[in-house]
């Protein structure tokens, strides 16, 4: 009886430390190049070389466009998470919601979440406001960062009077 028990609290532990683990190192938004992602062996087997890293793109088939490069550290790795980016862009007052199915190794890793091609405006364009959470299979937030001007704040700013 007190043996099960025990795995029963252990299985529960795991679980609470596998959603609890992940944090968020680093965050950094930048546009990027086609030729940010060239290497030299692409040259000769034709196969996109991303130095370990997840590399995400909402245009698989177009490399230029504005980068969330995400640094996560995990406790233990998680098979099945989302990667979910909501965000302002200067060409559409809506907010668009992108997410894309991921692992995440246990240690460091790096993701790099694009908005790539026809979805993003140009190399001097930059987003309005954003947030990009990390979800477990359960639905259940593990991690989030988000820009300054996502939140709004609650009450307008008064005017200043002379």
């Amino acid at each position: 009886m007190r043996f099960s028990a025990l795995l029963i609290t252990l299985a529960f532990g795991c679980a609470t430390a596998s959603a609890a683990g992940v944090k968020i190192e680093r965050m950094l938004p930048e546009y990027m190049p086609a030729s940010s992602f060239a290497r030299v062996s692409e040259f000769f087997d034709g196969k996109e070389n991303t130095r370990g890293a997840t590399v995400l793109r909402t245009q698989s088939s177009s490399r230029d466009g504005f980068y969330f490069n995400l640094r996560t550290r995990c406790e233990s790795a998680i098979d099945v998470a989302w990667v979910e980016l909501q965000i302002i862009t200067p060409a559409a007052p809506e907010v668009r919601t992108e997410s894309f199915a991921v692992s995440l190794p246990k240690g460091s890793h790096l993701i790099r979440f694009g908005v790539t091609g026809k979805d993003w405006p140009g190399p001097k364009a930059r987003p309005v406001a954003w947030k990009l959470r990390l979800i477990g299979a359960d639905g259940a937030e593990l991690a989030s960062e988000q820009s300054y001007l996502w939140a709004k704040p609650d009450a307008p700013i008064a005017a200043k009077t002379n």
